[in-house]
């Protein structure tokens, strides 16, 4: 049984159904299609059940608004009901499309303004907007593909919580008040390739993971007030992966990916629940989670896939019956995989090549099938409606329909290039650019 506290993230209850915030159990039809609160979505599974965006759209088709967004990030933007929070990285000295350019470690550090924009989500107008630091970052940022704003906002509909990981941490409330921060330290990432781990929020907990060059931990802060609740060292170097909380037999608890060991803690206290070896190095995707599995993948020198079932994850689970299936090539580098009903869909590294498995068994229904019209991605697709969406490097959209066969139903194009993962409510979806936020939508 799924309890609902009085303020709850949509978060994963694993072994049944997904927990629902109390504010959409009042209104669960409305209320549904009208938040997108986290970069994952709604079951930090890369879907939403009840959204139906367009399947076609170009520069003059379909689109409800477009807005430049000031400087550099890939922050996914998030939606509740008709606010949408987008974090950037303005430098002071904007010239020309320099603005747009992520500057990369050996290149001078202008000061930045960390900003956190709330836009008016039916027209894209300006609500609010406020800076939370302004300074030099410390290091520098991938030089193709590194921003200073990686980090997704989340929220639960009374804070919007903004990480911007070694300029710090902010909590608003939704018409933009400040109500606490806090600073972690500065991290030291490997080559200086940048951050980009967001934060994850369940019930009044929020959940940061702290993997660098140097001491590493995971932190656990009550989200009412920045008090550190609990914190573990964690024998890691660099991750970008964001932590996927879950329920299972009325337990929550928080799975991380890294390259020396898989981890799930017990979100109350911070002890370890279960673990196993490690991913690759430089694990980035996100961990996904239905019907008692979880999914946790990685693809940088080397390719790691292992599905994990709870009921029978206990101490180190190696080698054990815990690990339903596992797969050790073609998978994801930079793109979190996609769980859909029971399809989990990967792409290979950051190329558009696209498998999908049955998420229970491993099974493949298709492998290696290329995407012709996108051939890098960075973004992580998304799923809803019977489709999905997967946006390219280049500005093209490829939609498919969802299914165990590989049907092309549309190519979009836009005048930009997207490394942000997409975010789906209601008849919208929503793009981030490296210049624009579009608000796509059936005229």
């Amino acid at each position: 049984m799924v309890t609902i506290p009085a303020i709850r993230i949509p978060a994963l209850a694993v072994g049944g159904a997904v927990g629902l915030l109390a504010s959409v159990l009042a209104a669960p039809d409305p209320a549904a299609e009208r938040f997108w609160p986290q970069w994952r979505g709604p079951d930090a599974t890369g879907t939403s059940k009840r959204a139906d965006p367009p399947v076609e759209w170009s520069e003059t088709k379909n689109i409800r608004w477009k807005v430049e967004i000031p400087g550099r990030g890939s922050a996914t933007p998030v939606i509740w009901d008709d606010r949408l929070f987008v974090l950037t990285a303005v430098p002071n000295e904007v010239s020309g499309d320099r603005s747009h350019a992520p500057r990369g470690g050996d290149e001078p550090r202008a000061v930045h303004r960390f900003t956190v924009l709330a836009l008016d989500r039916s027209t894209g107008r300006v609500v609010w907007e406020r800076v939370a630091k302004e300074e030099a970052p410390h290091e520098g940022a991938h030089q193709d593909h590194g921003t200073w704003a990686s980090s997704s906002a989340v929220t639960d509909g009374e804070r919007v919580f903004a990480s911007f990981e070694s300029r710090g941490l902010y909590a608003y409330d939704m018409e933009g008040t400040l109500l606490w921060q806090k600073d972690l330290g500065d991290k030291k990432m490997r080559n200086q390739f940048g951050e980009g781990s967001t934060p994850a929020l369940y019930d009044d907990r929020l959940v940061i993971v702290w993997d660098h060059q140097g001491d590493s931990f995971i932190v656990a802060l009550d989200a009412l007030t920045g008090k550190e609740i609990w914190r573990a060292a964690r024998d890691e170097i660099d991750s970008w992966a964001t932590p996927l909380i879950v329920e299972h037999e009325g337990r929550a608890q928080v799975v991380t990916s890294a390259m020396n060991r898989v981890r799930s803690y017990d979100l109350e206290t911070g002890e370890l629940v279960w673990e196993s070896e490690g991913v690759t190095m430089n694990p980035i995707p996100s961990p996904v989670a239905a019907d008692g599995m979880v999914f946790v993948t990685s693809g940088f020198r080397g390719s790691n896939l292992k599905a994990i079932r709870l009921a029978k994850a206990h101490d180190d689970i190696t080698g054990s019956d815990a690990l339903v299936w596992t797969l050790d090539r073609d998978t994801p580098y930079i793109p979190s995989p996609l769980l859909y009903e029971n399809i989990l869909y990967l792409l290979k590294s950051n190329s558009g090549i696209l498998s999908a498995f049955d998420a229970r068994t491993g099974k493949p229904h298709y492998q290696l099938q290329r995407l012709e019209d996108a051939p890098e991605v960075f973004a992580s697709p998304v799923g809803a409606s019977g489709r999905v969406y997967i946006p390219g490097k280049d500005g093209k959209t490829v939609v498919i329909r969802h299914g165990p066969t590989y049907e092309v139903l549309a190519t979009n194009t836009l005048d930009d290039s997207f490394d942000a993962s997409p975010a789906l409510v209601d008849k919208e979806i929503f793009l981030r650019g490296h210049r624009y936020l579009y608000c796509i939508a059936s005229s």
